[in-house]
């Protein structure tokens, strides 16, 4: 909802802050340039920005877990190169997020929690 007390100065100077915390999040914060699947490997593997290269197995995560080939192949980059989206699979994930090691909900990330500690004790 539009605060219709805002005066014009007060809008520029919001403008403005928003275009310096995007840039600065743009700056310092892990952007996709390029991602594909490698069906081989069984890996989704993230481009950076910064030249660094991050992968990971789609059986992790929420939502690509047991998907096919196919439809892992399509995966699209957001615009700022901030998200990754399968748009048959329905599954949207943040580069960061990613990086963090946040691959779905916290009730999948508490499974995948107690299946890694099992495969631990086996």
């Amino acid at each position: 909802m539009v605060n219709p007390i805002t005066d014009d100065s007060t809008f520029v100077q919001q403008v403005e802050k928003a275009r310096i915390a995007s840039a600065r999040a743009n700056a310092t914060e892990p952007r996709a340039i390029a991602a594909s699947y490698d069906p081989v490997n069984r890996l989704i593997i993230i481009h950076l920005k910064s030249g660094a290269i991050f992968s990971f197995p789609p059986d992790i995560a929420q939502g690509l877990a047991n998907a096919v080939a196919e439809d892992l192949a399509e995966i699209e980059i957001t615009p700022n190169g901030e998200g990754l989206h399968w748009s048959k699979l329905d599954a949207d994930f943040t580069v960061s997020g990613l990086m963090m090691g946040m691959f779905g909900s916290k009730r999948w990330m508490a499974e995948l929690h107690r299946q890694w500690a099992t495969e631990q004790v086996s």
